[in-house]
């Protein structure tokens, strides 16, 4: 299971009576200006990550991109509560929320996110035919999303890292998880993504998550996890 750590700075709203950055665009009397950055708990900028801003009244979806300096600026309707999100290799996490209130005039509001990703994700909806390497048609919206991502993150080097569980011989195990970490790193290559960002390793069973002794424990066991090597 993944454990991501995520922490929300500071967060105001401030009436505008001050020159706009000519970089930035306007508040308006119906939407508010956000600017946001992104570090880590160094507080060091976090370039190309994907924040997510989630309407809960209306269901509108709003994001952003980070630049080299870890900021981007965005217009958001008012009169709105936001679910902040953050986009990972596998979906989006839920982060946090906050209210821009309906109220006259026009408003920036300054949001910094601290975030500290985990160094491995289990692609939770990638799978296989049975006994096998195949890619099943439902793993290539997931796969998708880790193309989108390493495309935005130019300098990100992954290991493909692929488990069984301990039903069969270790070798057998062995060959099956290289077999299908090999799978997902060629679709990767495939779809866009250089060669040398990407490494694969089958592990077998030696890297248990759960209980083999059960049904639900080898299901866990049987996984494909991402694995950080380079940011």
């Amino acid at each position: 299971m993944k454990t991501i750590k995520l922490f929300l700075v500071f967060l105001s709203f401030n009436f505008v009576v001050y020159a706009q950055d000519k970089q930035s665009p306007s508040p308006t009397e119906k939407e508010a200006l956000v600017k946001v950055t992104v570090t880590n708990f160094q507080n060091v900028p976090r370039p190309n990550d994907i924040i997510i801003f989630e309407g809960t009244k209306n269901n509108t979806i709003h994001s952003g991109i980070t630049d080299a300096k870890g900021k981007f600026s965005i217009l958001l309707p008012k009169g709105e509560v936001y679910n902040i999100k953050y986009k990972d290799f596998t979906d989006s996490t839920d982060y946090s929320k906050f209210e821009i209130p309906n109220a006259p005039g026009r408003y920036i509001s300054e949001l910094t996110i601290q975030i500290e990703p985990p160094k491995y994700y289990t692609l939770d909806n990638v799978f296989f035919d049975i006994g096998l390497a195949t890619l099943e048609p439902s793993s290539f919206k997931a796969l998708n999303d880790l193309v989108e991502v390493m495309k935005l993150k130019s300098t990100l080097v992954i290991e493909i890292a692929g488990h069984t569980d301990n039903t069969g011989t270790q070798e057998i195990n062995k060959k099956l998880s290289q077999d299908r970490a090999d799978a997902v790193r060629d679709y990767l290559i495939k779809n866009g993504i250089t060669a040398d960002r990407v490494t694969a390793k089958g592990y077998g069973d030696t890297e248990p998550v759960a209980d083999n002794s059960t049904e639900e424990g080898r299901q866990k066991n049987r996984r494909t996890e991402v694995r950080i090597i380079k940011e």
